[in-house]
């Protein structure tokens, strides 16, 4: 698609392409995105291809070259570490390596980071006292240096080991480095028990702590299997911002995991994203990305076949895509998840960002200056029971969890928000006008109109009807950046759904809304615990009494997995299945 001047604006592929043009230029168009695209498109050229494998691969050529505005574009394209072992050298050396590779080295990775690539190197100086040091300070030594004094070096500058023993370390340094640690085990095991018979005892104590340093390793696994490469990836997209969280898994071995930061749109979904990521990542002609064997997604992505099938064409690797899985790898999808989750709230909360936010929020909501605190309300309860009222506190620099608070309300009327409302506001600013703390400079509230009204009510009722109250709901679709603001005048805001003021009102409800569904959830689950335990079907009072004394108490047992419960006293492995989904279901 092109604008008046023949820049391009978007490309994309499309197997029926009348279809696919009818969906943009319709009489009413939801997606913000497309709505801009359409007003600026004063063209569109074809190209037509054999299958779709080529035009995935065409599309992907063209998004690189080009860089249209309008396609979600993956930015960071920096070379992966590595881990170098120069085998071609007679003493060799390990070290760190980005760039280019050549030819008589061993490469290892790569790495989703150098952080990884240091705490392997750390591993392998420890276990394997290979060299680090450069060939210029391993040519001109005299005596053996600092490395070799704390037992990370076997010092051969000075001719402390023959060859054939540092070869022996170097090779056993490659096989661990390629995964075959249960290997590298048994072989060391068989040394130590021949030194030991030997009564060569030295030698023997050495070899059980290289033996010892290996288990530790394999122990800070977080899984450790022979289930060969691996990417596994999630997505997240929220507020404005978008994350890619790739983990990094070789030889069975998660090798850590590293994060991408596509340039999105507000309107752009996590499927879209996805899919337009795992085709610029896979189908790049970066030399420094060696190609999985399989690929673990966090959710179905319609194109998946036909990447698989461009990857054979331009790369002439079979990888295989997957999005339902078990076992270790849901363990690694899980955690995949959580590093995205993590990774996107580090960026939401960074100084520079929030600066930006709240001085789009003082723009949009024409304030003099950027509000200097904000509080923001929610309620949450089930069928008007076990109500809870929570209150967020929100500076310049973010969450100030410290100054949250939670009220258990009870409205006349089980289920009116409005009352809990009222209740919960009055109870907060009551009590901070008697004890002559800050009052906000912006009182969010997570409803509409009438939720708003209500507030306005009980704060007139104490004396604060002067305070910047803002109401924040979700439009008729209930799509997030289609919300609608609610001014105590009456008046309505609709902010862009890109609008970096909009992104902040967004984070602030939705932390409210968090803590006070756990605030809820805490105190519903109260008032069950005295009789969950005896729900559970097959199990009886003494079994549930030795369940309690093994795992300390419900909570530890809540928190206990699968094969937790199945190492307690009379737990078969069945049952410890069935009480983990009554526990969580």
């Amino acid at each position: 698609m092109l604008d008046a001047d023949g820049k391009v604006l978007y490309v994309g592929k499309a197997r029926d392409l009348k279809a696919r043009l009818n969906s943009y230029f319709q009489k009413r168009v939801d997606a913000v995105k497309t709505r801009a695209l359409v007003a600026r498109v004063a063209g569109v050229q074809t190209t037509v291809t054999s299958d779709e494998t080529e035009a995935l691969l065409l599309e992907q050529a063209l998004i690189k070259e080009l860089r249209p505005p309008y396609n979600v574009l993956l930015r960071d394209d920096k070379s992966y570490p590595y881990i170098r072992i120069s085998v071609e050298q007679t003493f060799p050396r390990v070290g760190f390596h980005r760039g280019k590779r050549k030819e008589g080295t061993r490469y290892f990775g790569p790495y989703p980071s150098a952080g990884s690539v240091r705490e392997a190197l750390n591993v392998v100086e420890k276990v394997f006292r290979l060299r680090n040091c450069r060939d210029s300070f391993f040519r001109n030594r005299t005596r053996p240096c600092l490395q070799y004094q704390i037992k990370r070096c076997t010092a051969p500058c000075v001719g402390l080991v023959s060859e054939e023993d540092y070869r022996r370390q170097v090779a056993l340094a490659i096989d661990f480095l390629d995964g075959r640690d249960a290997q590298v085990t048994s072989g060391l095991e068989q040394r130590m028990a021949a030194a030991a018979e030997a009564l060569d005892f030295e030698r023997a104590a050495e070899l059980r702590d290289q033996i010892a340093a290996i288990r530790l390793v394999q122990q800070k696994q977080y899984v450790d299997t022979d289930r060969g490469d691996v990417d596994v990836i999630a997505v997240l997209a929220r507020h404005g911002l978008a994350v890619v969280e790739i983990l990094v898994v070789r030889q069975g071995r998660v090798l850590g995991h590293h994060s991408h930061f596509p340039r999105v749109r507000a309107d752009d979904d996590e499927e879209e994203i996805l899919e337009a990521f795992l085709s610029q990542y896979y189908l790049g002609d970066s030399g420094d990305l060696a190609l999985p064997a399989e690929v673990i997604v966090d959710r179905p992505v319609e194109s998946l076949g036909a990447l698989a099938d461009a990857l054979r064409a331009a790369k002439g690797r079979k990888v295989r895509f997957a999005s339902a899985v078990r076992g270790e790898r849901l363990a690694w999808l899980r955690m995949a998840r959580e590093n995205a989750e993590q990774t996107i709230i580090t960026q939401l909360t960074s100084r520079d960002n929030m600066a930006q936010r709240y001085a789009a929020l003082a723009e949009l909501l024409a304030m003099p200056a950027p509000p200097a605190r904000i509080e923001c309300f929610d309620i949450s309860h089930t069928g008007g029971e076990q109500a809870v009222a929570s209150c967020v506190v929100f500076g310049a620099e973010g969450a100030i969890k410290g100054d949250y608070r939670r009220f258990n309300v009870a409205p006349a009327q089980g289920g009116d928000d409005y009352a809990a409302l009222a209740e919960a506001v009055t109870r907060r600013y009551q009590r901070v006008t008697r004890e002559g703390k800050a009052l906000p400079e912006l009182l969010l509230i997570d409803g509409g109109k009438g939720q708003v009204k209500s507030v306005m009510t009980a704060l007139e009722s104490i004396g604060l009807g002067h305070m910047y109250v803002l109401g924040i709901s979700k439009g008729p679709s209930r799509k997030a950046g289609l919300e609608v603001l609610h001014r105590s005048d009456g008046r309505e805001l609709t902010p862009p759904a890109d609008s970096p003021a909009l992104h902040l009102l967004q984070q602030v409800r939705d932390e409210a809304h968090r803590f006070a569904i756990t605030g809820h959830r805490a105190r519903r689950g109260k008032a069950r615990n005295a009789s969950v335990l005896e729900e559970i079907p097959g199990i009886g009072p003494r079994r549930r009494q030795q369940l309690l004394h093994h795992f300390g108490g419900l909570q530890q047992l809540r928190n206990a997995s699968v094969e937790s419960l199945a190492g307690a006293p009379g737990i078969s492995r069945s049952m410890a299945e069935s009480i983990y989904a009554w526990l969580h279901e």
